[in-house]
């Protein structure tokens, strides 16, 4: 009996030592061949673009139905087993040869691509693990609400003015396609019809340049612009009626800075575009031209920053990227226009990269990345563990690894200040994709620095109305206090379970610090 039992032991231990690959239930019929097989060709031909990905990072379904079939026409792949993949195949915009004239693999290697994926991908993805639950209510902040509506809010952009004369807030709805400038006590002062979409206002002579992304929805289109915004001594805005630059792919945010030190202060965009994009500088030849320059030829730019990261005098650039190849690189500013690449973090295409910022979260002297991730809008749309709040920490010689996570679905944008005056930096999340039938308080969330790394997570009842897609910090009132703004796009957003109409929800709400410490400190 003894030996029968070992003997059994040792083929089970045998039979599991010849594969590191677990079946799922659904698709346990799948010959383990089969997926050996698929998981050496993912190895070949799915990291040529970007981080290889793992089978756990989505659901079997996804897999199959979603992330897969999109990812065939870059392959040449069209169709399979009767299925037509999604594709932009006479798009315009598209140059020739985008996609592959033919398959780069046959049909059967493809079919053991898709037979490693769904066969190693969980059933339904596992849930969050968090230190903390998120405790609903903060003294910290008194909720303002404007006493006006927009029909359908569709806010994709909200910017604090601190300047003392016009002190107040810009926000721009894409449905009405106006921008809004709002006093410090949320009175509407006056509007400004633009066509396209506002997504972003940069400080400029004497008023804004705004980033106009043009078409909003993913396109592969050069439809977007920069545009010069004036202010008038009593604080109404004036846009040009022909913008600086034009033609650009779907920009989403602008930094200024001499790049080429000619004494002209040049832009840097994130040409977020859809299919193709990029990263470009615009050079600032004086008397309102700009010529445009590419740094990185691929698409999902999404946030930037500009320093003289390296101290020798020339200011550096690093961006996000969020589509496809995501991840956050240095460029080193070498002069004459030239760039020097560097990889400082990379992320799997299903983490739905969206934002970062640099800040000293150790007080170590050197700039930290906190990072957001959390777009759930495309090929999986699943509620996944590991979208939230990451902080890496710099070494100083700006190689980073992370300390600190902080789970959030659909996370979009995080920001660090110290809010409750305490001395270390707090940090403020929303959520664009939150679980809204079953943790709506994702919605917004305050993590409140406890140090050595220790947050503690508060939402607000009161934030739960809306779908919070921006979000902005500043002194709104001129108290000294570090407020936020959060926008609302809530256009054509469902009614939840809980009966929740984000569609009569405020197009915009403010945070403002009242400078008490929040409760349970």
């Amino acid at each position: 009996m003894r030996i029968r039992s070992l003997f059994f032991f040792l083929l089970v231990a045998l039979l599991s030592s010849c594969s590191d690959i677990h079946r799922n239930h659904s698709h346990a019929d799948i010959p383990l061949s089969s997926i050996r097989e698929g998981k050496r060709l993912a190895a070949v031909y799915c990291q040529g673009c970007h981080l290889l990905p793992t089978p756990d990072l989505a659901d079997a379904r996804s897999w199959e139905k979603g992330i897969l079939p999109a990812m065939g026409p870059r392959l040449g792949i069209f169709r399979h087993n009767f299925q037509l993949y999604p594709s932009s195949i006479g798009d315009t915009h598209l140059a020739k040869g985008f996609y592959p004239a033919k398959p780069l693999m046959n049909d059967v290697d493809w079919q053991h691509i898709l037979d490693y994926y769904t066969a190693a991908a969980p059933d339904s993805m596992p849930g969050q693990s968090r230190p903390y639950p998120i405790t609903e209510g903060i003294s910290l902040f008194n909720v303002r609400i404007p006493d006006w509506r927009l029909p359908m809010p569709a806010t994709t952009m909200v910017k604090i003015d601190t300047s003392p004369a016009t002190r107040g807030l810009l926000t721009y709805d894409i449905h009405s396609r106006h921008l809004y400038r709002i006093s410090p006590g949320l009175q509407l002062l006056d509007s400004l019809a633009c066509r396209g979409g506002l997504v972003d206002v940069l400080p400029w002579d004497s008023g804004w340049l705004a980033c106009n992304i043009g078409i909003l929805n993913p396109n592969n289109g050069k439809f977007g612009k920069v545009e010069a915004l004036h202010r008038s001594t009593d604080g109404s805005l004036q846009l040009d009626t022909v913008p600086l630059v034009s033609d650009l792919q779907r920009p989403v945010q602008l930094a200024e800075a001499d790049l080429n030190q000619d004494g002209k202060p040049d832009l840097v965009v994130c040409e977020f575009g859809n299919l193709t994009g990029a990263l470009s500088w615009l050079d600032n030849k004086g008397n309102g031209q700009y010529v445009r320059h590419v740094i990185r030829a691929v698409p999902g730019a999404i946030t930037v920053r500009v320093g003289d990261f390296n101290h020798d005098g020339l200011t550096d650039i690093m961006a996000l990227f969020a589509q496809g190849d995501e991840g956050i690189f240095l460029f080193t500013n070498k002069g004459g226009g030239r760039f020097e690449e560097r990889s400082l973090l990379r992320f799997p295409p299903s983490y739905g990269s969206v934002y970062f910022e640099l800040d000293d979260m150790n007080k170590d002297g050197y700039p930290d990345i906190v990072y957001v991730c959390g777009d759930n809008a495309d090929d999986s749309r699943v509620l996944k563990p590991y979208h939230g709040v990451y902080v890496f920490l710099n070494d100083g010689h700006y190689n980073f690894s992370q300390r600190y996570f902080f789970p959030i679905h659909g996370c979009y944008k995080a920001i660090a200040r110290d809010f409750d005056g305490d001395g270390d930096l707090d940090i403020a999340a929303i959520s664009f994709f939150p679980d809204l039938d079953h943790q709506p308080e994702e919605g917004f969330v305050y993590l409140e620095n406890r140090g050595d790394f220790d947050f503690r997570p508060y939402s607000i009842p009161a934030l739960t109305q809306g779908k919070w897609l921006t979000m902005d910090a500043g002194d709104v009132n001129g108290d000294g206090r570090p407020d936020l703004v959060l926008g609302n796009f809530s256009y054509f957003a469902p009614v939840t379970k809980a009966g929740v109409n984000f569609a009569k929800g405020p197009p915009f709400i403010v945070l403002m610090n009242n400078g008490t410490m929040p409760s349970g400190k």
